[in-house]
């Protein structure tokens, strides 16, 4: 449970320090910030320091800072004109609105880093962990048939000095129907034994060397640099898997599956599925009892999330709000925000119906791991 406890708490800071970025930018670049709420809809509790009201509202679904003049119809006081975001140069706009998502993304830098820095990454060994005893029903595997064992260590195939795990894989999908000379350390003695490699992989089917081995693991310590370069690409992926999957989820057939949550069906596929705060509470209860490693992942991945979801350029997202201030650069006219209500009013309530379904199945349906 302390887990579920620490993953509500640490989405509340995420969505607070994405409000924060905003506040701190408009701030920062001369405008007048009026609101600063975590959650939407009737207050529950605020307070007013200086021009800006803090506080938190009911639905704990996100947070908003609330700046003059983002809205051309919106009523400003002459005194503060020049302090509207509507006034400000096309820079200081992006700034404030990217800036959230800006943090987001360091958020999850840091915690990517720090995980690969502090507990290094987990290393496949030439050591065999698992030997398969059959391709088929009847049929030896390559590796059974040859008598390697769990705890060999895979010296050299077929001549050539292994290095690692990933150059005994490319040695041995090289050489399909081949025999091989495998040279082993077995018991601290070294020996060598002769294997006939498979010529199709048993589960793809493509033509390539099947030896049937497992390789065992060992974590190895990485220094700064490369707990850096980790973390970029580990953020690249959950940057694009995340992409992959809001595409997923936004198919017509798509969203006509979500939508029969809302009338008792319970069935929605896994690779579209939307997770609620109460999900992402149970997930985090479930990653904490593997491992606190689990848990930093998973916090990244919801601060990568967050970071691409408002990204999109889609209005009122904050990706939204830079396409349009990119607009007004590129072209030298000012947008009538009352086109984009309807595009506003769709996108609220795509959020609305995904929130609601979500939180549906994480009643009905919690996720297990």
């Amino acid at each position: 449970m302390l887990g579920g406890i620490l993953t509500a708490l640490a989405i509340s800071v995420f969505i607070l320090i994405h409000e924060a970025g905003h506040y701190l930018a408009a701030k920062a670049t001369g405008m007048k910030a009026t609101e600063f709420f975590l959650g939407f809809g009737p207050r529950i509790w605020s307070f007013r320091r200086g021009e800006t009201e803090f506080g938190v509202k009911m639905l704990p679904f996100g947070g908003y800072v609330r700046i003059a003049g983002m809205n051309d119809r919106e009523q400003v006081d002459p005194a503060d004109l020049d302090r509207t975001y509507r006034e400000k140069e096309f820079w200081k706009k992006s700034v404030v609105v990217l800036s959230g998502v800006t943090l987001n993304m360091l958020m999850g830098f840091v915690l990517l880093f720090g995980l690969f820095w502090a507990s290094g990454i987990v290393e496949s060994t030439t050591t065999v962990a698992r030997v398969s005893p059959e391709v088929a029903e009847g049929v030896a595997s390559p590796a059974a048939e040859a008598g390697l064992r769990p705890g060999d260590t895979l010296a050299a195939i077929d001549g050539v000095e292994l290095a690692d795990w990933n150059q005994a894989v490319e040695v041995i999908v090289s050489r399909p129907g081949r025999s091989v000379r495998i040279d082993l350390i077995r018991d601290g003695q070294p020996r060598s034994i002769t294997a006939v490699l498979g010529s199709y992989h048993p589960i793809t089917g493509e033509v390539a060397g099947f030896l049937g081995v497992s390789p065992g693991s060992r974590r190895a310590q990485v220094g700064p640099l490369t707990a850096a370069r980790l973390a970029v690409q580990s953020e690249w992926r959950i940057l694009t898997g995340t992409l992959q999957a809001l595409g997923r989820i936004l198919r017509p057939e798509s969203l006509i599956e979500l939508g029969g949550a809302l009338v008792g069906r319970s069935d929605v596929s896994d690779d579209i599925r939307p997770v609620s705060p109460i999900g992402m509470v149970q997930i985090g209860t479930q990653a904490a009892r593997v491992g606190v490693g689990n848990l930093v992942f998973l916090l990244a991945v919801v601060n990568v999330t967050l970071a691409l979801f408002n990204s999109l350029p889609l209005y009122p997202l904050d990706g939204g709000h830079f396409a349009v201030a990119l607009y007004e650069k590129l072209t030298g006219r000012r947008v009538d925000i009352r086109r984009l209500i309807p595009v506003a009013v769709l996108v609220v309530l795509l959020m609305l119906l995904l929130g609601l379904v979500a939180v549906v199945l994480d009643i009905v349906d919690p996720i297990a791991l």
